[in-house]
Order: structure tokens, then C-alpha cells, then sequence
């Protein structure tokens, strides 16, 4: 947003639902975005009334505002039933979709059908622009991943100091643990997570346990650690979080958008993730070769990953012992790391300005 009022000859006017940082640049959130911030099906299912009321609601705002584009982010489940109903009612006006919906991993069918209501998707991975083209899909360009703006920040995370602030011995192990930023996937994972940090303290005295925590889950995190045999530190914030990363020797992490913050970072790590019955349950119907976005940047399974069945501590302690010695695993990873940057990095622009870039573009037509 902020980039695009630097690209407009007039100021833009904002309307839709967003975020707190959203409405620091002028939007007015129809809602709050917890509203139909969903994820997992018996989420969906269980709030799918409040999210069917919301997405009517938004259209209808949208209709009476006559905007001159529409902006798409992220959550397919809300946002492109959305984008249908508005092409509907208003064919001219070009919808973009930023973050592209996960086409490479399963159902891959809806790249063709998002032709008929997409305009352009702006893609995080630089795989997804030749996924679109095989698939069918609409006009897809690589921007950028907005993490890519965060480097200049977390090379100012001091790791020396977040070590003085926590008395961490310079010899200790640093491990990383990151759970998740939901209820449900902290529940199913603090527990194999717990279990296999115990394992590892027998074999490293000297381990250190570092959380970085959202708020949502921080009691839950602090009940579900409390019988460890060793305290674990709690981080606030992204300053001490990327901080944590540049201090740590490895970590273990839930699959998600953190295995590219780790990637970026160059923290070896060990991936893990369970989920519900009724997802599990769908999993013949994914078709990628791996749940953690660093290795699909890299086009290989480099860091490991343990799901459903085979997270247990037993192997997630082998995989992470591994990391904390000089092995042909360590090396694998850190040659794998050193090209992540490689693989995301833009050269002369940022993601914000790449997406600014074509957004104005629709409007010039």
C-alpha cells in the first residue's frame, strides 16, 4: 500500500477487510480479520455461517464502492468467492490476486478455473509463475517474497545481545523451537516436541530452548512446557525472534512460512507437522514432494521433515542430533541454505515495489 501511493499521481482511497498494519496506511476494515481467519477443515466448517455472512457483506461493499481494481490477499476459502460474485457484477474491473493459492500441491484444477475471475496473480515462490503457465492458469508473476524486506532487519538483530539478556552460556547448544501460531497445531505438537528436547538434553547437558511466541498461544505454550525438566525461554516479538535465529544452532519448526524465515536466516533445521482427521484424511489428494517451503524453493528435499505418524521424538532427536555435529547432514543443509537467499532474492527492487508495479499497470489501462 504504501508503495503504490508513492506510484499514483493521486492519492489511492482504500476499501475492504485488512489487517492492523492495513489500516495504519487508510483502510477501513469493514471487520475484524479474525472474523475469517480460518485455516484447517474443521475450522472452515465450523465457522463457514460467519464466513458465507462476511463474504456477501464485502461484496456488497465492494458493488457500492465502484472500485477501479480489487486486490485479492491470500485466504482463497474467503477471497475468491469474492472476486467471482464481483466479476459478475462488474466484468471490466481487473482483480488481481496476491499470494497465489497452493495449485502446486493439491487441487490443481483451480489455476484454470481462477482464468474465468483472476486477472494476474502475484506469486511469493518463483516456482509458481511456470506452475500457472503448465496449468492453465491467468497471468502470474513473481514479485517477490515480503520477507525478502525484512533482511536489512534481522541483520540488526544482535544475537550477543538477546544472549547477555537470557544468561546463555557462549558453550550451550542454542535449539529453536517453534510450534506453530495456532491453538490446534500447538497442541498436536508441543508434545513430540517436549518429549524429543528431553531425549536430546541426555545427549547435549548444555541445551538451551529458545520459543519465539504469539500471543494467542503463549498460556498455551507455557502450560504445555511446564513439566519440562528444563525451562525454556519465551521470545516477544520479531526484534528477539530473528535475533533467537541468528544465534541458534538448529531448529526445530512446524511447516509453514517460518521454514523460509529460517531458510533466509541459515538456520539448520527439522521440520514436523501433524495434522487433524478430517485433513489427513485428504492427504492422497496432495501431490508436492514436500510441505516445507524452503525445500520446494530449492527444487529438493534438503531439510527433513517428519509428518503425522513419523513425528515421533525418537526420530526427531536422530535428525536433530545429526545438525548439532559436523556430518554429511550438516553440510547438506548448509550448502542448501546458502542458496535459499539465492533462489528468493530480486535484484534492483523489492517485492513491495514489484507488486505496486503491476497493480498500476491494471489501473493505466
Amino acid at each position: 500500500m504504501r508503495s503504490l501511493q508513492k506510484d499514483l499521481e493521486l492519492p489511492p482511497v482504500y476499501a475492504g477487510v485488512g489487517g492492523s498494519l492495513m489500516e495504519q496506511q487508510g483502510l477501513h476494515s469493514l471487520f475484524p480479520l479474525s472474523d475469517v481467519a480460518v485455516m484447517g477443515l474443521t475450522a472452515i466448517v465450523s465457522r463457514l455461517p460467519t464466513v458465507i455472512k462476511r463474504v456477501y457483506q464485502t461484496v456488497d461493499a465492494a458493488l457500492s464502492f465502484a472500485p477501479d481494481i480489487v486486490v485479492i490477499i491470500d485466504s482463497p476459502e474467503f477471497t475468491h468467492p469474492i472476486a467471482k460474485r464481483i466479476r459478475r457484477k462488474l466484468p471490466d474491473v481487473p482483480i488481481i490476486d496476491y499470494v497465489s493459492p497452493s495449485v502446486w500441491a493439491w487441487r490443481s484444477g483451480r489455476a484454470k478455473k481462477m482464468t474465468s475471475y483472476v486477472d494476474h496473480v502475484l506469486a511469493l515462490l518463483p516456482f509458481e509463475p511456470e506452475v500457472h503457465k503448465q496449468l492453465g492458469g491467468p497471468a502470474c508473476t513473481y514479485v517477490g517474497h515480503p520477507l525478502i524486506e525484512k533482511n536489512e532487519f534481522i541483520q540488526q538483530c544482535k544475537p550477543d545481545n538477546l544472549q547477555s539478556k537470557l544468561s546463555i552460556a557462549k558453550d550451550a547448544i542454542k535449539l529453536v523451537v517453534l510450534p506453530g501460531s495456532r491453538p490446534n497445531e500447538v497442541k498436536r505438537l508441543m508434545v513430540p516436541f517436549g518429549e524429543a528436547i528431553e531425549l536430546l538434553r541426555v545427549k547435549h547437558q548444555k541445551l538451551e530452548v529458545l520459543i519465539p511466541v504469539m500471543p494467542s498461544v503463549e498460556k498455551l505454550i507455557k502450560d504445555l512446557s511446564a513439566n519440562w525438566s528444563l525451562t525454556p525461554h519465551l521470545l516477544h516479538g520479531e526484534s528477539d525472534k530473528f535475533a533467537a535465529f541468528n544465534l541458534a544452532n538448529a531448529a526445530l519448526a512446524a511447516s509453514g512460512t517460518v521454514t523460509l524465515e529460517l531458510g533466509l536466516t541459515k538456520v539448520p533445521m527439522v521440520v514436523a507437522y501433524m495434522m487433524g482427521k478430517p485433513e489427513y484424511s485428504l492427504r492422497r489428494m496432495v501431490s508436492v514432494q514436500s510441505i516445507v517451503l524452503a525445500n520446494l524453493v530449492l527444487g529438493e528435499n534438503v531439510f527433513p521433515e517428519f509428518l503425522q505418524e513419523n513425528c515421533t521424538p525418537d526420530k526427531l532427536v536422530a535428525a536433530l542430533d545429526e545438525l548439532l555435529h559436523e556430518t554429511p547432514a550438516l553440510a547438506k543443509q548448509q550448502k542448501g541454505l546458502g542458496l535459499v537467499e539465492k533462489k528468493v532474492m530480486l535484484k534492483g527492487t523489492t517485492p513491495s515495489r514489484e507488486a505496486a508495479k503491476i497493480v498500476t499497470s491494471y489501473l493505466s489501462k
